[in-house]
This record gives structure tokens, C-alpha cells and sequence, in this order.
């Protein structure tokens, strides 16, 4: 009875492994489900000419890198002319493999053991993908005397998933992902703008939202996209918001910066990874422009590279920044302030740039954890964290030395300047106003000036480091709440420059 269901039912899907243990055979049967049958070629006995010229066709093929790294590259050849067969590479014995590598090889993608449900749906959902993709290319093929523009559409289309897939992984700077994105996605959309806005969900179950637009603009104009990108997270279901940043992924202010939502179409479209939504784009179009269905599926496929890419790269940002950045106040930790001081040391000596460093100190500090907690210190902390970010150019430094001590590196800035953007901050840590569980309270800070000018042989980063703490120590003897410069004997005064 069991024979003739299975004669009378859909005859299931062909798919070949190679050398795959039967654990691996398994999960891959698992991942797939009942609609889909592997043939599993055990080592030594690999599928050859007679077994790929038949006409069955498996529609993809499981294959461990140290099956594939160990075939003549004849063999290879063999199964890379097999088109109709998706490859999937299996990373096993700890190969450090490179995308770009895996590309190259011919493989839809790599996948690392143990291989879960999801991990095999998502391969599977990417090899429908690429099938789907080369039908149509095989469709145009054939209508390509009687329909050109269609071939020219397709061709457009093809070129747009080669440079974006391409440009999406060359990079693990979202900035830099996006701006590719909106160039690649020229080819086949009149993209005039592009903006993108990232969540990640904390213990509070609030979203914090990264708003990535797509250059500077006009306030008015600014202020209207974060309103409707806003909208569109929430929409798109990252629940409720703790509160949002903004990044612009091109700096510079051009004049179609200053198209606001409503001055074209607007096509948002959600951003997902592993069947999770951590983001959306927001796509300003030409108005009046409409997309063919072939259009349609191209930008949903085009929108799932990008999403994938993106992900990586945030995961890789929020990597890089529990190492190189403070947890308490976000500026940059010790370790990244003693590698940029010794970089900037050495390039200083070759160029003979202007070079200054701030040493900064919270007075009484100790005051404020002993009267009011040590939940009001950090809330201090973070704050005069904020003003050290906000003061200072992108390419300065501001990091956290230690306890209530910041250092801020200044390259290609004299003395002089360095004691004004001091004061600056002086009168700013001064002027801000503290409130913890209804209570008000003011700090101050007292900063040491270091600097090494112009063809100046001075000398290496702990003389700079020792001049400014020298001079920071001066500033706390002296009273406090005042900016002293090395080698100066008397401090500078507090009112002369704001």
C-alpha cells in the first residue's frame, strides 16, 4: 500500500551529497521535509560523467570542503558546468574560508555544521531564489527576437544582481553597504534617495533605532524623514522605542538632499535575517514610477542580499565596539586611546603636523557617589561622555582613561587652539546641570594641555601623556575647575574664550 501512494504521489526532489556523514544526511532530510529525497554518494564512489549526463537532474548538490578542496580541478569543472544544480559548500575540519572564495568556486553559498531547520530552509529559499532567476534568464533567452525590450530589462536586471551582490560584500561599513546599495539599485529604479533605519531590542523590550540617512539636508526637510522613517519602523513591528540616533551615510549637503518624502514615490521595505526583521529601507522613486512583476521579485531578491549584508555588518559593529569602546559612557576605551596616541606620535614625526592632547578630570567626583550613589556617578559619567562626543571633530579622539579621567588626542592642533576647545569643554562640564532621583547637583572638571608643534622634535606619546597629566595636576593644585597648559605657569584664564 505504502508502494502505490508513493507511485500515485508527487515523485519527491532529487538531491546529491557527497561524502556526507549520515548524521549530516539527517539533518538535511530533517531541514527539507518529506517533499525532497538525498542521494548520498559515499567516499570513493563520486558521481562521474555517466551519473551527470543523465536526465535526471539533482536540483542541488551538499558538498564538505574537504570533499571539494581534495578533486583535481578537472573534476571540479564536472560539476561546476552542472547548471542546473545548486551547490551548497559545507564547512568542515575548521576551514577558514572566504566568501569571495566560495563565489569564485561556483557555490550558491557555505554553511557551517551542525546544519539546523532553519540553516537548510535558508538555503533552500536562497537555491528557489537563483532557479527562479535563471528561469527567467532562459525565458528571455528564447524570447529575444520578439521581445528586445524585455531582453534589455533582463539584462539591466542581471548586470544589478551581479554589482550588488558584489558591492553588498565587499564591505562590513553599513555606510558603505548603503551607499552601494543606492548605486546598484540605479540600474534598475530611479532611486533618488535612499534611507535605512536599523533596531536591536533590549532587556526592557524596547527598541533602539539606528536612522542611517542618506545625506545632510535641510532641518525642516531632515526632521520630515525621521518622522516618516520613525512611523516606518513601528510599522514594520520593532515595537515600542526607546529612542533613536541619526548617521548620515554621505556627509556632504547636494542640492537633491533637500527632497523630502512626499516629493517622489516612497517604497519602504522591510530588512530580515533569519526570519527576523531588524530594519527597513526607504526608497525615494521618481513619481509615477511603477515596477513590472519581473521588476518586483528582482528588488525583493536585490532587498534580501542587502538585508543579509547589513546584518553582518551591524554584527560586526556591535563587535568591534564592546572592544574598542567604553560600556559606560560610549567613547573610546584606554586601549583604543594608547594605539591611536602611538599612531598619531608616528605620523606626527614624519609630517610635522601640530599635535595636542587633553587630560581631563572631574573634581570632587567622589563626592557625587558618596552623597548621591554610584548610579548619579555613572549618570555623570555618561553625560560628560555625551558633551566629549558632540565638542570635538570625527577626527579627533575622545576616550575614558580611567575612573572619572578622559584624554582627548587632537591632531593638527596647536597649542593655542587646543587650550580654546579645553575651555570650551570646561565651561561646558560646568554649565551643565545634573539631576538624579529629584535632586540637582553641578560638577566641574579641571583640564591639562600638552602639545607638540610644528618641526617641534618632541619626542614620544608618554612625554605627551606626562605633559598633560603634569599640567592636569597643576589645574587640580591651583583650585580646580580651570584649564592649565604644560609648561605654562600660570593657568588660562577661564573667561577668555567660550
Amino acid at each position: 500500500m505504502p508502494r502505490q501512494s508513493m507511485k500515485r504521489g508527487r515523485r519527491p526532489e532529487l538531491m546529491w551529497g557527497l561524502g556526507l556523514p549520515e548524521s549530516v544526511v539527517r539533518q538535511i532530510e530533517e531541514g527539507v521535509g518529506p517533499g525532497f529525497h538525498v542521494r548520498n554518494f559515499a567516499d570513493g564512489a563520486y558521481p562521474v560523467a555517466r551519473e551527470l549526463e543523465q536526465e535526471e537532474k539533482p536540483s542541488a548538490a551538499w558538498i564538505p570542503w574537504s570533499v571539494w578542496s581534495g578533486f583535481p580541478e578537472a573534476r571540479r569543472q564536472e560539476y561546476r558546468d552542472q547548471d542546473e544544480t545548486q551547490r551548497i559548500l559545507i564547512r568542515d575540519n575548521g576551514a577558514e574560508l572566504e566568501m569571495d572564495e566560495v563565489l569564485a568556486e561556483g557555490f550558491l553559498t557555505v554553511v557551517d555544521l551542525p546544519l539546523t531547520r532553519p540553516k537548510v530552509q535558508d538555503v533552500m529559499f536562497r537555491a528557489r531564489e537563483v532557479k527562479s532567476l535563471y528561469s527567467d534568464i532562459y525565458r528571455m533567452t528564447e524570447e529575444i527576437m520578439l521581445e528586445r525590450e524585455l531582453l534589455a530589462r533582463k539584462t539591466d536586471q542581471l548586470m544589478f544582481l551581479n554589482k550588488l551582490m558584489a558591492s553588498a560584500t565587499e564591505s562590513l561599513e553599513a555606510g558603505t553597504i548603503l551607499a552601494n546599495a543606492k548605486e546598484s539599485l540605479g540600474l534598475i529604479l530611479p532611486v533618488k534617495m535612499l534611507h535605512a533605519a536599523f533596531w536591536s531590542v533590549g532587556a526592557n523590550e524596547a527598541a533602539d533605532v539606528e536612522i542611517f540617512l542618506n545625506g545632510k539636508m535641510a532641518p525642516a526637510v531632515e526632521s520630515a524623514w525621521i518622522e516618516q522613517i520613525m512611523a516606518s519602523v513601528g510599522s514594520t513591528g520593532a515595537g515600542a522605542v526607546n529612542g533613536f540616533q541619526v548617521s548620515h551615510v554621505d556627509p556632504a549637503r547636494r542640492p537633491e538632499y533637500s527632497l523630502a518624502p512626499d516629493q517622489g514615490r516612497l517604497v519602504t521595505m522591510p530588512l530580515a535575517a533569519g526570519h527576523q526583521t531588524f530594519g527597513c529601507l526607504a526608497l525615494l522613486c521618481e513619481s509615477g514610477y511603477r515596477l513590472g512583476k519581473d521588476q518586483v521579485e528582482t528588488l525583493r531578491s536585490a532587498v534580501n542580499h542587502i538585508g543579509l549584508a547589513l546584518r553582518n555588518a551591524l554584527a560586526f559593529k556591535e563587535v568591534k565596539l564592546k572592544a574598542d569602546r567604553d560600556g559606560l559612557t560610549r567613547l573610546y576605551n584606554r586601549r583604543s586611546f594608547d594605539e591611536r596616541l602611538v599612531y598619531e606620535i608616528k605620523r606626527r614625526s614624519r609630517y610635522h603636523h601640530d599635535l595636542s592632547l587633553l587630560m581631563v578630570d572631574l573634581d570632587h567626583f567622589k563626592v557625587v557617589n558618596d552623597t548621591y550613589g554610584h548610579k548619579a556617578g555613572d549618570m555623570v559619567l555618561r553625560k560628560v561622555g555625551e558633551i566629549l562626543s558632540t565638542e570635538f571633530r570625527t577626527t579627533d579622539l575622545a576616550a575614558r582613561y580611567g575612573g572619572e579621567e578622559f584624554v582627548v588626542l587632537l591632531p593638527h592642533t596647536s597649542e593655542e587652539c587646543a587650550w580654546k576647545l579645553a575651555e570650551r569643554v570646561r565651561a561646558a562640564i560646568e554649565n551643565c546641570s545634573f539631576r538624579f532621583e529629584g535632586r540637582d547637583f553641578a560638577i566641574t572638571a579641571s583640564i591639562g594641555v600638552a602639545s607638540v608643534e610644528g618641526v617641534s622634535l618632541s619626542s614620544t606619546d608618554d612625554d605627551l601623556v606626562l605633559k598633560a597629566d603634569k599640567a592636569l595636576y597643576q589645574a587640580k593644585n591651583n583650585g580646580r575647575n580651570m584649564v592649565v597648559v604644560s609648561g605654562h605657569k600660570q593657568p588660562a584664564a577661564r573667561n577668555a574664550v567660550q
